[in-house]
């Protein structure tokens, strides 16, 4: 093949797909003509109307799954508490959450194809939030007084469907959804109206010829038809239905004559919805087409045959000619060596060496651009000396200042990651635009939150450029909290006069980073060498003893107090080192755990749900954030004795509150800021009290008293259930049947057997 022109192989090639198709035709025309018995034609119609009940019951259930997922969100809960459409308007955070829920109902809508809207209401509320007209009043909106009735007889939890024409002329099956208990603590409706046009689809996705489907409820209502005008009638009264849905099978297929004309028709009914699909097709039509359909593919086979091959050759001339005068061009230009060869294996040879070509090229590249420059700082910061130093840093004197944002973990949480990689990138670059002519700054970003910059200057302007390099330093710091609105510290090295003491300057430039924890955020500070010579030790053992005995008797004012103590007397001593304040803190810290443990306190809550209180402390930058934290820490400490204290009587009066109000519509949330305490708090107190979750204690208690009630009452089963508490008789049943293993009815007749 590789020695045939391509001309020629693109004439056999189109030739083929010329013939392939007409051989399958030819085949499927004889296949065609064998199937068109009755019987055959009766099976064909069945499946085909099975095939699109499925396609039907497929979409409907994929958005009644979406329905209820949506419900089982937490979205409806954020905006449970809105009564009224001035509500949801009275501020932008409530128009969010309201928003929020428009556009899952959105999301909703785009799942299946065919949605013409929908809508929720939450219950005694004077609003809805639909997809057609966003949030508005239900004065504004179309009647859902249809809903009371819809949901009539509703079994479950799952929702119904309804055909309907709505006011906007459209004729829809409306999915209503009660949101349950079950999976929301908010009471609601979710509408959704799937379009009957869609639903016409559906039923006619494998139609042939003038077939006529047709999509009748449980009642013989029509849900869906070709004709437009029957919609919601009653579709009984169409020829031979009533007779053919009275049989006792529920699919099947029969031959009836209407109008001097043979029908098939088939029917099939949903297990899922009960509804009715029936299909009809004129057989006279069908058999028709049969006989002519021989005749004409013979005809056509020939035909296209003939055609096929003449466009074969005139595609194959056509298509080939920008080819072949490619490779004439490109064979005049160069000599690939490429002989006895068509012109597809020549490209493929003159692509192949461009592609290596073009491979050596972007390696080169890649080299080339390599920021060499940024590579020779890091290299120099750990201590290496690059290749070529000079070029980078042509100068003898070399001093390192270290840029850190200040609270550097508050700075991380309020941004993400793209953000923070801007402001390197910004930050690099005016850094190194701050500093003055003479000055050479090359600037990196080293770790959390650090910034280097490594300064070359001659050795003659080191003590003139002193003050420059401070006004610059100073520069930096402003334009540093406008652009990340967190202030820096600034620590700078002494001066260096090699390129081998970079990584020690780079140390000390992080050493007096460190005297942030005193000088406070925001400082620009110099090393040097006599500080550290006279470091004085200091020791809080007696202030320690104070706290852990203020503790004991939660007095917060007492340790408050210490606190002030330690923190004074650390901010007198000029030449206290970094490492003994942290020594001092951890120590305090370390005291307080070992005295809650010994004294038989559990920590595990009040304290390691903190994480790991160490490496806070030492990601703490200033003494204020350090005082800040331990206040903190204290208070959470002593609250959390007092809650000790506190959470027996809270059991008792969520108890009481329980068996008092058990035959109520109880929403925990107000129940839970009538006692005075969290919601999670409550269910937490609930359940360690009683062993179940408040919903299952509420229930208990309503079985327990509705099995009185069956035993000493003559009341009815619906009675007894609105007597405690049950909206409706189903879920009394259910409830009934989880707690005693079997319905209320079956309780009564054993007791009354047994008694």
């Amino acid at each position: 093949m590789k020695k045939t022109p391509v001309m020629l192989q693109l004439a056999f090639i189109l030739f083929c797909i010329m013939a392939v198709p007409t051989a399958i035709l030819t085949w499927y025309s004889g296949a065609q003509i064998l199937r068109n018995s009755e019987a055959a034609i009766g099976e064909s119609a069945l499946t085909g109307l099975n095939a699109n009940r499925r396609l039907n019951e497929s979409a409907l259930g994929n958005l009644a799954q979406d329905t209820a997922r949506l419900a089982a969100t937490n979205i409806f809960d954020r905006i449970r508490s809105f009564e009224t459409y001035d509500e949801i308007n009275s501020n932008y955070n409530n128009v969010s959450l309201a928003l929020s829920v428009t556009k899952e109902l959105l999301n909703l809508n785009r799942r299946v194809d065919g949605v013409y809207s929908s809508y929720f209401y939450l219950n005694d509320s004077d609003y809805v939030f639909s997809t057609d007209n966003s949030i508005t009043t239900l004065e504004r909106y179309e009647s859902i007084e249809w809903i009371t009735e819809a949901l009539e007889g509703r079994r479950g939890i799952s929702g119904v469907w309804v055909p309907r024409k709505l006011e906007t002329g459209v004729n829809v099956v409306s999915y209503v959804y009660p949101l349950n208990r079950l999976s929301s603590t908010t009471r609601g409706i979710i509408v959704v109206n799937m379009r009957e046009s869609q639903i016409g689809k559906y039923l006619h996705a494998t139609e042939v010829g003038d077939s006529n489907y047709l999509l009748l409820d449980s009642g013989g209502k029509v849900i869906s038809f070709n004709d437009q005008s029957l919609l919601l009638s009653d579709g009984l009264k169409l020829p031979f239905l009533q007779e053919i849905l009275n049989q006792e099978s529920s699919e099947g297929y029969t031959f009836r004559e209407l109008d001097s004309n043979r029908m098939v028709y088939a029917w099939s009914r949903s297990a899922l919805s009960g509804w009715w699909n029936v299909s009809w097709s004129s057989m006279d039509e069908l058999m028709m087409k049969s006989r002519d359909m021989q005749g004409n593919i013979i005809l056509l086979t020939g035909a296209i045959i003939l055609l096929g091959t003449l466009l074969a050759i005139f595609l194959a001339t056509w298509l080939s000619r920008p080819l072949r005068q490619l490779v004439r061009t490109i064979r005049s230009k160069s000599d690939l060596g490429v002989v006895n060869k068509n012109e597809l294996a020549f490209l493929d040879m003159a692509f192949k060496r461009m592609q290596e070509e073009e491979e050596s090229l972007f390696q080169l590249l890649q080299e080339r651009e390599q920021d060499t420059r940024s590579l020779a700082v890091h290299r120099l910061l750990r201590g290496e000396i690059p290749p070529r130093i000079t070029e980078a840093f042509p100068e003898a004197c070399y001093r390192v200042v270290v840029v850190s944002i200040d609270q550097y973990r508050r700075y991380v949480g309020n941004t993400n990651v793209e953000t923070r990689s801007y402001h390197r990138y910004l930050l690099n670059a005016k850094y190194e635009s701050c500093f003055p002519e003479g000055i050479l700054a090359r600037s990196v970003y080293h770790n959390d939150g650090c910034i280097v910059i490594v300064l070359n200057f001659t050795p003659e302007e080191r003590g003139e450029k002193g003050v420059l390099i401070h006004q610059a330093l100073e520069k930096i710091r402003d334009e540093s909290l406008e652009l990340l609105e967190h202030s820096v510290t600034i620590g700078v090295s002494d001066l260096a006069d090699a390129p081998e003491m970079v990584a020690l300057r780079l140390f000390e430039a992080m050493e007096v980073i460190k005297r942030r924890m005193i000088n406070g955020a925001g400082s620009i500070m110099y090393w040097h060498d006599e500080e550290e010579i006279s470091r004085k030790y200091l020791d809080s053992e007696s202030s320690e003893r104070r706290i852990l005995n203020f503790l004991d008797a939660g007095n917060l004012g007492g340790i408050f107090k210490e606190l002030q103590i330690i923190r004074s007397e650390i901010s007198s001593e000029d030449n206290i080192s970094y490492d003994n304040i942290m020594f001092i803190y951890y120590q305090l810290m370390g005291a307080t755990i070992k005295h809650l443990r010994e004294n038989h306190i559990g920590t595990g809550r009040m304290i390691m749900g903190r994480g790991n209180v160490y490496s806070i402390l030492a990601a703490l930058d200033t003494l204020d954030e350090l005082e800040e934290y331990l206040h903190d820490f204290f208070c959470e400490i002593v609250q959390s004795l007092d809650r000790s204290t506190s959470e027996t009587n809270h059991g008792e009066r969520i108890i009481h509150y329980l068996k008092e109000h058990y035959r109520e519509e109880i929403v925990f949330e107000d129940m839970a800021k009538e006692i005075g305490i969290s919601y999670s708090y409550m269910r937490k107190i609930v359940y360690e009290q009683t062993g179940n979750s408040m919903i299952d204690f509420v229930n208990q208690l309503r079985i327990e008293k509705a099995k009185e009630l069956l035993l000493d009452t003559e009341l009815t089963i619906k009675q007894i259930a609105a007597e405690v508490g049950y909206y409706n008789v189903q879920s009394f049943n259910r409830f009934f049947r989880k707690y005693e293993g079997m319905p209320p009815s079956s309780y009564k007749s054993a007791k009354s057997k047994s008694s």
